[in-house]
């Protein structure tokens, strides 16, 4: 079978079907240079994966309730079960538990504390936090932060660790690559025909279109099946600071301040890097102004924040679906499956993803 694109949510795929048994081969051509793959001389990040920040918030996700809901609480728990299994065949991936979300206003208090009241009734450990208990914490919080609430399941994976985790073990388990694009798609006895830009041809019985706002494209040739899973791309901007002094150990993880993340890297000692982000800016243009606006948190950046040194920028395009939930996890024709359309949780969903390919092929 063939997977295309080799962003997270490509290679969940590809690693889990190896570890099924399945023979694969995985498209992109990314894969020619895994140092400088799809950044232009910009700094844009053409594959969401690679611009992403790696946070994972299922349990304090807003719903409790349906499809959306169900994949995030799958895929956490098999994050869980990966990164044993990864760590175990030598290919550890950082981590570091423990999201906090953040109220700036009443109001927010008020969504909040509704929030981990219907949580904590499915039995979930998520623990409101009032003004002093978030007060002694240091550094200092954004300020105004009225209450705060901990999820301790919820976490962050280095998210260019867990690329190269799953692409070291699925080459161990037999994946094959190549480094090129899909250009087209056809059936073809009883599967699937791909068209390379590089002239050549591959064909399977099973087709899986990973490839984030590009697999529109492909489908938009493919009888049928035009216009029907249309993607845009949403830029987000992102930075990473190095601080005065490190975060303490008692830091809560990755705090969340009004849809803007304050994440601890996982990777490295010390504590003095923290990644800031991400913007929200439909399109592939990157708007100067947001980026200000994220470096001073929208005016609540606390002294250290302000006074943190810019070590890197850059921007990513995350796939959205037009007029449908993200993902798109669809069997579009017989052999052929479409799971792209993860937005800002490519990296959280991929398990759950992964395991529904899976599925959907071995039925």
């Amino acid at each position: 079978m063939i997977v295309v694109g080799a962003g997270i949510v490509g290679l969940a795929c590809a690693w889990w079907l190896q570890c099924r048994g399945h023979r694969v081969l995985l498209l992109d051509p990314a894969l020619a240079d895994p140092g400088t793959e799809d950044r232009d001389p910009g700094g844009l990040e053409r594959s969401g994966s690679r611009a992403a920040l790696g946070v994972l918030m299922a349990d304090s996700f807003h719903r409790d309730r349906g499809r959306a809901w169900e994949l995030r609480q799958r895929s956490l728990d098999l994050w869980s079960q990966w990164r044993h299994a990864l760590e175990q065949r030598g290919h550890p991936i950082p981590y570091r538990a423990g999201v906090l979300m953040l109220a700036a206003n009443d109001a927010e208090e008020g969504r909040l504390v509704a929030l981990g009241a219907r949580k904590r009734a499915l039995g979930l450990p998520l623990e409101l936090w009032d003004r002093q208990r978030l007060e002694p914490l240091q550094p200092t919080l954004p300020q105004p932060s009225l209450a705060g609430l901990h999820s301790g399941r919820d976490g962050q994976l280095d998210p260019t660790a867990t690329l190269a985790a799953l692409a070291a073990d699925a080459q161990e388990r037999g994946l094959a690559r190549k480094p090129e694009a899909a250009v087209a798609l056809q059936a073809h006895q009883g599967g699937w025909r791909v068209d390379l830009a590089g002239g050549g041809r591959e064909q399977a019985a099973w087709v899986v279109l990973a490839n984030g706002t590009t697999a529109g494209a492909l489908l938009d040739a493919v009888p049928a099946t035009a216009g029907r899973w249309a993607l845009e791309p949403v830029l987000g901007q992102a930075l990473e600071l190095e601080l005065a002094a490190p975060l303490p150990a008692s830091w809560p993880g990755t705090v969340v301040w009004r849809g803007l993340n304050l994440v601890p890297r996982p990777d490295l000692e010390g504590g003095r890097r923290l990644w800031l982000g991400a913007t929200l800016e439909p399109g592939d243009r990157a708007d100067p102004d947001q980026l200000s606006g994220l470096r001073q948190l929208g005016g609540a950046a606390p002294d250290w924040l302000r006074g943190a040194q810019v070590v890197r920028h850059w921007q990513g395009l995350r796939p959205r679906p037009i007029g449908r939930p993200a993902p798109l996890l669809e069997l579009v024709a017989p052999g052929l499956l479409l799971a792209a359309g993860h937005y800002r949780n490519g990296l959280l969903l991929a398990p759950a993803s992964a395991t529904w390919v899976a599925d959907q092929i071995e039925a």
